[in-house]
């Protein structure tokens, strides 16, 4: 069973430094070898997406199934079944609708007599939407699609793409291409891992560049996304998985524990945290969690998980376990207490919070309409999630008149002066001569 620590004490601050101190750190040799890839794919193009396709995916590979064709993506669509059809259509729905919130609109304000200041909102030129393979193709993670796409549109990117990996005999699993037709993508590529995101940001014969980058991946995908920064936009380096509840004794103890196994079954990096201020709340949950995990198909792993970085910590009240929540910054944070939109004004630092017993997390990860798409590792200290921001660059806007130039002007040149820059002193002292 779970151990579950007592909060304060020397255990439970080793666990909860363990758990706030993880981080994206990556090993030399994995750096090399991902900029190796890029390198090759930007020298090389098509031939290098082939060759490591070829070595890693689908053996037979060519270069004529780089690109989908429009007539698979048709049967793809009549091939999928009518309930995941209605599913992915209330999905698209909620998710357009919440993200639709998100827009901002051009704006112009005339703060002071002969000034004009504003910004443009204008939507990139092209997107790349990244969706990871899922064991091979037998698990489509449709909804990476949905979270990519979704906000883009919204924000009015003209052309977007997406990448995934072919399974082993070339294909994509249709769910994936039917979710990329109903949002509206361009074009889909079956290319996955570093290669992919080398060619969305440098270009190859068949896939045009992209000016921004989004979607999850493993720790190629995070790194290659990470060294092409820079060169087109990124929306950010996710790392594993995680929750933290905070809960008090009317929580249902195998409710936490199943949204505790919920995310620990993703990784053996990921974490899965209670803060309760209920002893027996902390001790069902402990033996709910172990009826629970026997049953999971992924049950070596979200042992593994619980045991390098989950924890039960049992505190003296609500306000110290939200106190530890904000320490922890967590991608997820559930609040299963009695009233809790009292603790909500408290929450400084998290990706998404999910309220009272009926909002379990993975109704984040599929239908509600947030983005999924979350910081992790403690990142939500001053990052948030994917948004329609992501595909936006603003652009300032700023007009003086020959009264308001006068007027500042004076200030403008001591300014200038003081850092030591001449030529922007006389940019405006030129003008105060006519």
């Amino acid at each position: 069973m779970m151990k579950i620590h007592r909060y304060p004490s020397s255990a439970a601050e080793r666990q909860l430094n363990a758990i706030a101190r993880r981080s994206l750190s990556f090993r030399q040799k994995d750096t090399r070898e991902v900029a190796w890839i890029i390198a090759r794919v930007q020298k090389d193009g098509d031939p290098a997406l082939v060759e490591y396709t070829r070595r890693f995916d689908a053996p037979g590979f060519k270069t004529a199934q780089i690109a989908v064709p429009p007539a698979e993506i048709k049967q793809a669509v009549r091939q999928v079944d009518r309930r995941f059809k209605r599913a992915l259509n209330r999905a698209i729905r909620q998710i357009e609708s919440f993200h639709r919130q998100q827009f901002r609109k051009s704006w112009i304000d005339t703060p002071r007599e002969g000034v004009l200041l504003g910004q443009l909102f204008r939507p990139v030129d092209s997107a790349g939407i990244y969706v990871p393979g899922g064991q091979g193709g037998s698990t489509p993670l449709v909804s990476s699609v949905l979270m990519g796409a979704l906000p883009a549109r919204i924000a009015g990117v003209p052309r977007l793409v997406m990448t995934t990996p072919p399974t082993r005999d070339g294909a994509v699993n249709p769910h994936l291409l039917a979710a990329a037709q109903a949002v509206g993508i361009d074009t889909v590529y079956r290319v996955g891992s570093a290669w992919a995101i080398a060619a969305l940001a440098h270009g190859t014969a068949t896939i045009d560049p992209v000016d921004v980058i989004v979607g999850p991946g493993n720790l190629y995908v995070t790194l290659a996304k990470k060294l092409v920064a820079g060169t087109v936009g990124i929306d950010m380096l996710a790392g594993p998985s995680e929750i933290l509840i905070v809960a008090d004794q009317t929580a249902d103890p195998e409710y936490a524990a199943a949204d505790m196994l919920s995310q620990a079954e993703h990784d053996v990096l990921s974490s899965a945290v209670l803060l309760t201020d209920s002893a027996s709340l902390a001790r069902e949950t402990a033996a709910a969690l172990e009826k629970q995990l026997v049953a999971l198909t992924r049950r070596e792993i979200a042992a593994a998980s619980l045991k390098r970085f989950g924890a039960i910590i049992q505190v003296d009240d609500l306000d110290t376990a939200i106190t530890l929540a904000n320490r922890i910054a967590p991608e997820h944070l559930e609040l299963l207490t009695r009233t809790p939109m009292d603790l909500v004004g408290q929450i400084r630092n998290a990706g998404a919070v999910f309220l009272g017993a009926h909002t379990p997390e993975p109704v984040g990860d599929y239908i509600a309409g947030p983005n999924h798409v979350l910081p992790t590792v403690g990142t939500a200290r001053f990052s948030s999630a994917l948004s329609v921001d992501n595909f936006i660059k603003k652009t300032s806007l700023i007009r003086y008149t020959p009264e308001a130039l006068r007027k500042e002007a004076a200030d403008i040149l001591r300014l200038a002066e003081i850092e030591g820059l001449d030529a922007h002193a006389n940019a405006v002292r030129m003008r105060m001569k006519s």
